[in-house]
């Protein structure tokens, strides 16, 4: 398995035959170098929206309509898309996605989060998007947990009694979203993640340009601070 951080909170993952990409917003992130995306999206099987903000969703029409490769995301946002011409399939919070079959299956449910959605990168008034979610995607005998964005949650506890992920894909950066020391809280308190990858940090000013917080809460050799465009290897 190979999960690489396109910036922000966009990620390439690798898994089983699949090739994924979770929230790709390239084309203005300051954080993905400009001239690199063929690089970041060769080979999409499908796409996933964690909900339908500018910096998660804005550029996900021309990379999806590029690699020919489905878009699955909450029904509200999947109308949306739908409507501009998307290959779109909308599902809700507890349904499951499966792609591939047997040994090389990949299943993606769609958990909760707390946090907004909104089509805001058109022109006019920000337009209602459905709810905002999270990902357990299932594969190669793991269960990444991707959490969109999100503060903290009750609903932790049961995701991990229930998925009982070993990979955490954390929003972490604060501001919109939890921060690093919320970040490193939710993994003490719910998590038992092997891998925990931050995101959702060091875009912009406001976020937190550094994961040290993180990476010193917890034991040595959880939190891999990604590069962007540098696979991590599972």
């Amino acid at each position: 398995m190979k999960i690489t951080w396109l910036g922000h909170s966009g990620f390439r993952i690798e898994i089983a035959d699949q090739i994924l990409l979770i929230d790709p917003w390239l084309a203005g992130n300051p954080s993905f170098p400009e001239g690199r995306e063929t690089e970041a999206t060769k080979g999409t099987t499908a796409i996933f929206l964690t909900h339908g903000h500018g910096d998660h969703a804005s550029t996900t029409l021309p990379i999806a309509k590029s690699a020919n490769a489905m878009i699955y995301c909450i029904h509200e946002l999947s109308l949306i898309l739908d409507a501009d011409g998307a290959q779109v399939t909308g599902f809700g919070k507890g349904g499951t996605i499966t792609l591939g079959e047997g040994d090389a299956e990949v299943n993606v449910t769609m958990v909760n989060a707390v946090h907004s959605s909104s089509i805001d990168y058109k022109d006019g008034a920000p337009k209602y998007a459905g709810q905002p979610a999270g990902f357990m995607i299932e594969g190669e005998g793991h269960t990444i947990y991707v959490s969109g964005d999100t503060d903290i949650m009750a609903d932790m506890e049961w995701f991990a009694d229930l998925h009982q992920p070993d990979i955490g894909i954390l929003c972490a950066g604060g501001h919109y979203t939890m921060d690093m020391r919320r970040a490193a809280y939710v993994c003490q308190k719910y998590f038992d993640f092997k891998t925990v990858i931050p995101c959702h940090w060091g875009t912009f000013p406001l976020l937190a340009q550094s994961c040290d917080e993180l990476v010193y809460a917890l034991e040595d050799g959880v939190v891999k601070v990604p590069e962007v465009l540098v696979p991590i290897e599972i």
